[in-house]
């Protein structure tokens, strides 16, 4: 480990042991979805450490997204959101390898991407079908999966909790994507951990225009809130640092 490197991870092997630390920065990680949750996860994995990670995400900046991503910016609307990540994390850690990939990750892209090559796959995606998809191969490889349920329509961090998929309990999209799975026939082939809230608000506000963002199939635009989104996208980042510095 260089000096410059030792000296920005100094808070980290002081708290978990340079071998722990060590596994941190060879561990290989992937994030699908680099938005309110995605953003967050990405940011916390490299100041923690990580240096090899691949980020998939075909959107890019919009100024509805400044309330909640640690990416949107007004100098960064209109960008790609995975090139936006990537200058900001090199600024993070200029010896990290930042790979991206701006498109969807659906029936047509997935052949691309073993998922067996990482440590960690993050599902930070916010379409049903897609996410459903990104579930079931995930769960079909030699890796290890993490998933964000939906975090929109909350407002309490303290509400936000980590549980098995099927034991998640007052999450729409979670109750949507087990229908999905038993309608389908097709489960995950084994057990995977998912960040959720049980909270869930209205919609107050008027539908506000919001025609330059991509949607990829979502059915509403549901309002959102940052210290929300940075907690899910925290607590992702947690359960793979956790994880690591956990390894036998």
């Amino acid at each position: 480990m260089e000096a410059e490197e030792s000296q920005r991870l100094s808070r980290v092997v002081r708290l978990v042991g340079l071998e722990a630390c060590e596994r941190i920065t060879t561990s290989k990680v992937i994030i699908f979805g680099i938005g309110g949750v995605g953003s967050w996860a990405a940011e916390a994995l490299v100041r923690s450490g990580i240096k090899n990670l691949t980020v998939v995400d075909a959107d890019t900046v919009a100024v509805s997204n400044i309330n909640r991503q640690s990416i949107a910016l007004v100098s960064t609307v209109g960008q790609p959101k995975v090139e936006v990540i990537r200058n900001r994390l090199l600024d993070i850690c200029p010896e990290a390898n930042i790979t991206t990939h701006c498109l969807r990750y659906n029936s047509e892209t997935a052949p691309m991407f073993n998922l067996s090559d990482y440590d960690y796959v993050i599902d930070a995606i916010d379409s049903l079908a897609d996410k459903a998809l990104l579930i079931l191969n995930a769960t079909s490889a030699r890796t290890r999966l993490f998933s964000s349920m939906g975090a929109a329509l909350k407002t309490d961090p303290t509400r936000i909790a980590v549980a098995e998929f099927w034991k998640v309990k007052g999450c729409p999209l979670a109750a949507a994507l087990r229908r999905k799975f038993k309608k389908s026939g097709t489960m995950p082939a084994r057990k995977f951990r998912c960040v959720y809230s049980d909270e869930l608000h209205p919609n107050l506000g008027p539908d506000i225009d919001t025609s330059g963002a991509m949607s990829f199939d979502k059915v509403a635009f549901n309002g959102a809130l940052c210290h929300i989104t940075a907690t899910f996208g925290m607590t992702l980042a947690s359960l793979v640092i956790s994880d690591i510095i956990n390894r036998d």
